[in-house]
């Protein structure tokens, strides 16, 4: 049996009100890069209010999405119109991937506006937007602003982060899980490493014992198991188990998660 982590929808917000019109500016933001940085602040700050207030838990500043955030908005501010994504340019996972974050959930939010305070404000007052950034599955954010067409244009990245781990790391949370329930851990990896790296099989490495179960799964999330793996485990049936931790395969595209196959031993 084989767990996918899926629930990677983005909240793409669908609409954004334009506070002004770009051939008319009626005033002119200051540009310099100590007045960009406090604007960024103020929808950080504000953000992390209002969620406080709904209860959503404070965002963590994720610097890879502030890189991020901040390329889209230079797009934003040369292209005039705003937009999620422009022609010839990655999409919203992607290009927070190859920006250097890790998450399993990402969604973004875009505006322009004469303030931060007034973005904001534009963004709790649009369901889209005001879903993204009160979305208590998401954990940290990057956010940008730069100064253009006499306005500012802002982009906010929210994600739920996914630590990046080794394969040791990997398979010592797994195994700390698999040891709760009374049964012995092996130190022999390749086992478990070789069945990982296949969907039916032993990849080759049957070794010297056969194991009577074997659950491979794919996901971000490494505090829980499988619940049909624990419930093997609370059988009793098994004495011993091999972990192994392995590259993930094809469907979860820029999006991290970990692949790990536990075989357990009567």
């Amino acid at each position: 049996m084989r767990f996918i982590c899926r629930g990677l929808a983005l909240w793409l917000a669908l609409s954004v009100t334009l506070f002004m019109a770009a051939q008319t500016p009626r005033y002119r933001p200051r540009t310099n890069s100590e007045n960009l940085q406090l604007q960024v602040e103020q929808l950080f700050a504000l953000a992390n209010r209002d969620r406080a207030q709904a209860g959503a838990g404070n965002l963590r500043w994720d610097p890879a999405l502030s890189a991020a955030a901040l390329e889209h908005c230079r797009r934003m501010s040369a292209e005039g119109p705003i937009a999620h994504r422009y022609a010839g340019e990655l999409d919203l996972a992607a290009r927070t991937a190859q920006a250097g974050a890790h998450f399993s959930l990402i969604e973004e939010n875009v505006a322009v506006g004469p303030s931060a305070p007034v973005i904001h404000d534009e963004w709790m007052h649009s369901p889209g937007h005001r879903t993204n950034l009160l979305n208590p599955e998401v954990d940290r954010v990057g956010v940008a602003v730069v100064a253009g067409n006499g306005a500012y244009y802002a982009v906010a990245d929210y994600a739920r982060g996914v630590q990046p781990l080794t394969v040791a790391q990997v398979e010592f949370r797994i195994s700390a899980l698999v040891r709760t329930s009374g049964v012995s851990v092996l130190s022999d990896t390749a086992q478990a490493r070789a069945a990982c790296a296949v969907e039916h099989g032993f990849g080759g490495s049957a070794g010297r014992l056969h194991p009577r179960f074997v659950m491979r799964w794919q996901g971000a999330d490494l505090t829980r198991l499988p619940q049909s793996l624990e419930d093997r485990l609370a059988s009793g049936h098994y004495r011993s188990a091999a972990v192994g931790n392995c590259a993930p395969q094809g469907e979860e595209g820029s999006f991290t998660a970990f692949r790990i196959a536990v075989l357990l031993y009567e």
